[in-house]
């Protein structure tokens, strides 16, 4: 379903508070059993369990503990949290709410894309609508002992804070570069507190699962993926926009629901993501194959994709905060080759070392933007030899 039409997406049928009232006849430990029943992994694309993060919290001794909502939708080509955020952000605010529950935490924070600056006077407003309802606060919906309330917090567009740990440097008021690991963000987070850190659209399913079970959720979607999952769509395809699909949907399916059936490439996952070739649509978009955190661009016949992987290294170049040097020289190295190949200046032996960065850069880089950057460049060149070959020189 598009954009356009979202009274047809489950959030729609889900109404707001019953979560929370559900969640809060149980203890802590049933509310993160519940979690743990429906195999809900983060949306935000690592496919993390997200009741295994909320387990680490909870056992975590400590008296003030937070539970921070990861929107800052950076990744190019994404752009199904903003409608989350729209049109359903009592379901987002309600699972943050669940979650205080389950961990013990009573304070939450909803760091905030600063592109998305003109949804801050809405959110506010919605935040403020809870509070005088008694579902934020102090004793929240009469629950002796339970209090919660959230605040939101604006990041400043830097990709890298995407990483949860930038995320909580970020928010401490620091330079966002990716923190050294462990202790983990469940231990040592935000002002060294506990800290649970999810997506928007994670959280979201959180209430759905408590309105409507965990065996609902779970038998949906594959033996090791399960439920639905939210699919922004975007490039040479005559149906762009916001789906909703259960996991392990085939690329072939999403395509032909798209109308892009006469694709030669899908980029699956962002720039961040692979791009992967027509010969290879009949494979699964799923925790346990393809695993995105919901950007699907298509590409048409027409696609130069030596142009899309230049795109790619032009973003990830710009966005690297430079704090390890495969990240930071090696973006910068590939893009060069990249140009070096349009201007056929690239040869063969100089392309394989290209590649061999890209594997180093994968390996050693510090955090998700330097191990994840090369994909595109390396997929394009293994996928699209005749339109990189072309490039080469014959002397070369």
């Amino acid at each position: 379903m598009k954009t356009t039409d979202t009274s047809k997406m489950t959030f729609a049928q889900v109404e707001s508070q019953r979560g929370l009232e559900s969640a809060l006849k149980m203890q802590p430990d049933e509310v993160r059993r519940t979690i743990a029943d429906s195999g809900l992994k983060g949306r935000g694309g690592a496919g993390f369990p997200t009741s295994t993060k909320w387990n680490f919290a909870a056992e975590t001794v400590g008296d003030l503990k937070y539970v921070v909502c990861n929107a800052d939708e950076g990744e190019p080509g994404t752009f199904k949290d903003r409608v989350i955020l729209t049109d359903f952000s009592d379901l987002v605010f309600e699972g943050m709410t669940i979650g205080g529950h389950a961990i013990g935490a009573s304070k939450g924070i909803v760091y905030l894309r600063g592109e998305y600056t003109y949804l801050r006077q809405l959110l506010e407003g919605k935040l403020e609508e809870r509070r005088r309802t008694g579902l934020l606060g102090k004793n929240v919906l009469g629950t002796s002992g339970f209090d919660f309330d959230i605040e939101i917090r604006m990041g400043a567009g830097a990709y890298v804070c995407g990483e949860e740990t930038a995320l909580i440097e970020s928010l401490e008021g620091q330079r966002g570069e990716p923190r050294n690991r462990p202790p983990f963000p469940v231990n040592t987070g935000f002002m060294g507190r506990p800290t649970i850190v999810n997506n928007v659209e994670t959280f979201a399913w959180v209430t759905c699962i408590l309105v409507k079970g965990s065996k609902w959720f779970e038998k949906i979607g594959t033996e090791t993926s399960h439920g639905l999952k939210l699919f922004s769509v975007s490039g040479d395809c005559r149906a762009s926009g916001v789906f909703e699909f259960p996991l392990g949907i085939t690329i072939k399916e999403l395509l032909k629901k798209v109308g892009g059936e006469n694709a030669k490439a899908v980029q699956v996952g962002g720039a961040a993501g692979h791009c992967v070739p027509a010969s290879e649509f009949g494979r699964a978009i799923a925790f346990e194959d393809l695993s995105t955190g919901g950007s699907i661009i298509v590409f048409g016949p027409g696609r130069d994709m030596l142009h899309v992987a230049q795109n790619f290294m032009e973003f990830f170049k710009d966005e690297s905060c430079g704090q390890c040097t495969p990240c930071r020289e090696g973006n910068a190295r590939l893009l060069e080759g990249i140009e070096m190949l349009e201007q056929g200046n690239c040869s063969m032996k100089y392309l394989r070392d290209l590649c061999r960065l890209g594997e180093t850069m994968q390996l050693a880089s510090k955090c998700g933007l330097g191990q994840s950057s090369p994909n595109a460049f390396l997929s394009i060149v293994e996928h699209f030899k005749d339109e990189i070959m072309g490039r080469i020189p014959a002397a070369c």
